[in-house]
């Protein structure tokens, strides 16, 4: 069944989303954020911290632990690369910061649940809490800088 189309609904055709003035808005307030130093501060600082949770095994000596290795590594790359999504696409990647919060909790617990004693030595734990700490608190701050800006973006 087709549904006839109006044309004099401006903000309903999908083709006509991209030039409604509250898109153009929510995309210049995301620009002038992401252009920001502490805004690219962030997205520099989850990059390394990415990177240094891809590295970690191999740094604090647990790549013998296959289960911890592969996590550790595959979250690392995830938050490298959101962190690069963040520096080369902020209007698109901003919506996704919040992700870096579960990553870092699931960062924070991956110790106790990922091993196979769901165990794990002090050095793996120290590692990924301390890690999963500083990506939950970069998550929150990538979330607080679109929020805050957008809330004086109103006033």
């Amino acid at each position: 069944m087709s549904y006839p189309h109006r044309s004099s609904d401006v903000g309903t055709h999908p083709e006509m989303m991209g030039t409604h003035p509250e898109m153009a808005e929510m995309r210049e307030r995301l620009e002038r954020t992401a252009s920001t130093g502490p805004a690219m501060a962030i997205e520099g600082l989850i990059v390394l911290a990415g990177l240094y949770t891809a590295i970690s095994p191999w740094v604090v000596h647990f790549a013998i632990l296959p289960a911890i290795t592969v996590n550790n590594l595959l979250v690392g790359i995830t938050i490298g690369l959101i962190g690069i999504g963040l520096a080369l696409a902020p209007e698109r990647m901003f919506r996704l910061s919040w992700t870096l919060v579960p990553l870092g909790i699931w960062l924070f617990i991956s110790p106790w649940v990922v091993t196979l004693t769901h165990g794990a030595r002090a050095g793996i734990v120290w590692n990924n809490c301390w890690t999963g700490a500083v990506v939950t608190v970069l998550g929150l701050a990538a979330m607080g800088l679109t929020i805050g800006r957008a809330q004086r973006g109103r006033r």
